[in-house]
């Protein structure tokens, strides 16, 4: 597909596809196997720019457009889903609120160490019952002098292991509902916050994924981002952009299903003569193909309005909806084209099809995707 892409996207585009086969493809399988978070390798893509890359430059970042973005997290996504992931959290959901909804303390303060990787955040706003249903926190902020002391447990969340800053969303007044939300950058480094992994994944095996026990941890004022009432807002905010990165991601691997069927039929040969020969093998590599171009673009329209400064939360859960089952679909039908072999992880597509399946729950499940998109499409709020 040919795109209109400038002299420097297109370099950035194929620097970011030569590291992920130099280094992210070569990695994927072993950590897999081994449930292992690469900390080396993520700091090789914060030296690449990868953990700040929507950020302007004063802040630390590589200042990238949302389009440009979406190019390194494909070719990313194409390597592995947990080196993926990290880049999301990261760029797309941490770094971006504090971008649009910090102080110019905070965004001194937090992002040049997010985007060199000195530091990894975390985004804690799923709880144990708490999934769609964001507005509805569990987790209790209560003003404590001139701070905040907060109580409750965030579960399924990205890098909480790891993170040395955690984006924590609280309930400071039940009876204002979803009025009633902040967000805290909590310093996890306390007795009160309390991570735990979370072991028997069906895939990101590479990924760290923690509950976390919220035990009177401390904030002060300065640590909350934006003001009390406005932590829902954020929340949404950062989901729109964590869900055009997931999209991206998806592509890569619908775009990694093309291109690992197409080696595997070429080589494969059955009944005297390779299986390319085969219509009914071509027509499952057209399903693949046809199903990434889509992606594809979807992705990059969602990532052009992004650049514009057009609303685009419609375009961009579209995307999401899409690019996400997408992934699915051709990942199952990469392990088809490969038969007996795509069962085992000798080839990366049975890790695809591992990895992609949480797509379409986190970041807002298909359902909700649908829901915004239907509601943006009839004009009436189906969540009221």
């Amino acid at each position: 597909m040919d795109l209109e892409l400038s002299d420097e996207q297109r370099l950035i585009q194929e620097t970011a596809r030569e590291f992920t086969d130099k280094e992210i493809v070569p990695r994927a399988r072993e950590n897999d196997r081994n449930h292992h978070f690469d900390l080396e390798l993520i700091a090789q893509m914060a030296e690449q720019g990868y953990l700040g890359a929507i950020v302007p430059r004063e802040y630390g970042g590589a200042g990238l457009d949302y389009l440009t973005y979406g190019l390194i997290v494909e070719q990313v996504g194409r390597g592995d889903s947990a080196m993926r992931t990290v880049v999301s959290v990261q760029t797309s959901l941490v770094c971006s609120a504090i971008l649009r909804w910090g102080t110019e303390e905070q965004k001194q303060h937090y992002l040049p160490k997010l985007c060199s990787g000195e530091w990894l955040g975390c985004f804690g706003l799923t709880e144990p019952d708490t999934g769609s249903d964001a507005a509805n926190q569990k987790t209790r902020a209560r003003r404590d002098g001139d701070g905040w002391t907060l109580n409750g447990a965030k579960m399924w969340i990205s890098m909480g292991n790891h993170a040395k800053v955690a984006l924590v969303f609280a309930q400071t007044d039940p009876e204002l509902a979803h009025k009633g939300v902040a967000c805290f950058l909590v310093d996890t480094d306390q007795p009160g916050f309390q991570p735990s992994t979370i072991e028997g994944k069906m895939g990101l095996h590479g990924s760290d994924t923690a509950s976390i026990a919220l035990d009177d941890v401390q904030a002060s004022d300065d640590e909350m981002l934006g003001e009390v009432g406005e932590g829902f807002k954020i929340a949404m905010s950062a989901l729109d952009s964590g869900r055009y990165s997931v999209a991206a991601g998806c592509v890569g691997i619908c775009q990694g299903c093309v291109d690992e069927s197409v080696r595997y039929y070429k080589e494969r040969e059955q009944f005297g003569r390779p299986i390319a020969s085969f219509q009914l093998v071509q027509s499952m590599i057209a399903d693949i193909v046809v199903d990434t171009d889509a992606s594809r673009m979807l992705v990059l329209r969602a990532g052009y309005l992004k650049d514009s400064g057009k609303p685009n939360t419609t375009e961009t859960s579209i995307a999401k909806l899409y690019a996400t089952e997408a992934a699915v679909r051709c990942a199952n039908t990469a392990i088809q084209v490969h038969g007996g072999a795509g069962y085992v992880d000798d080839h990366p597509v049975e890790r695809y099809f591992r990895d992609v399946r949480v797509t379409t729950l986190y970041e807002g499940t298909s359902q909700i995707q649908k829901l915004i998109i239907g509601r943006a499409a009839t004009g009436i709020n189906a969540l009221a």
